[in-house]
């Protein structure tokens, strides 16, 4: 599992979009027992902090301290600086295990392999990523010509998994289907200006080239913003389901 998210952990925390409870409230009809969970490679802790209010314990494991140094809190949220591949939970304890977009930096293997490991005989695994997000056409064109050209040499390999909507990642377990979530939220240019920064392959760009090209995106997006403050944005989410034993 890499670590492509500590030089910007606190942009991250902010600025990353949260999931929606429909999402959530889909998963959980599926989980009998809610006595612990395990959210891996939790980042920020935005599912873990859900997760708290159903089970009586979370594990959040992450590789990355920074990232857990800006994670949400709560009294029943145990974090863990551990790798997704390898961790001290107990065998045949997790009743849930959710990764948010993560899972395509993982080991697939050895992953799956723990995840069999620490699974109580009816536990599900949840995995899901969300995909370029949507404004308008105009705005479109310009992030996806950023996302695809400008960065295009400077995204990991494993993005191509996102890309995808996981649609071509091994899935070893019993799947349950799942209609379409998406993420929506109304944000400002300021907002999505943030969001933009928090991109991995941005970090890279700018280790390489020694500037940051989104000052420059955004003078492109802002006469297509409109005279509304803030715009919908829409992300795509998708959704692996199963069960694992």
């Amino acid at each position: 599992m890499k670590d492509n998210f500590s030089r910007q952990a606190a942009s991250y925390a902010k600025y990353r979009p949260d999931y929606p409870a429909a999402l959530f409230d889909y998963i959980l009809q599926f989980v009998p027992l809610k006595k612990s969970a395990w959210d891996c490679a939790t980042g920020n802790g935005q599912s873990a902090i859900i997760l708290s209010r159903y089970f009586e314990q979370v594990i959040a494991t992450d590789i990355s301290r920074k990232q857990l140094d800006n994670a949400a809190t709560a009294n029943n949220i145990h974090y863990l600086v551990q790798p997704a591949e390898h961790t001290t939970i107990e065998s045949n304890s997790i009743d849930l295990i959710t990764v948010a977009q993560a899972i395509h930096w993982f080991d697939f293997e050895k992953f799956y392999a723990e995840a069999t490991r620490v699974a109580t005989n009816d536990a599900l695994i949840a995995v899901w990523c969300y995909t370029l997000l949507t404004i308008n056409p105009a705005i479109d064109a310009l992030i996806n010509e950023y996302h695809f050209i400008t960065l295009a040499n400077y995204w990991d390999a494993a993005r191509k998994y996102v890309d995808e909507g996981y649609q071509t990642i091994p899935f070893p377990f019993q799947k349950i289907e799942s209609p379409a979530f998406a993420i929506e939220k109304h944000w400002t240019i300021d907002e999505l200006e943030g969001y933009l920064n928090t991109w991995s392959a941005l970090q890279q760009f700018k280790a390489v080239n020694g500037y940051n090209p989104i000052p420059e995106l955004i003078k492109k997006i802002s006469p297509h913003w409109g005279s509304n403050a803030r715009q919908k944005i829409s992300f795509p989410i998708h959704l692996l389901l199963g069960k694992i034993k």
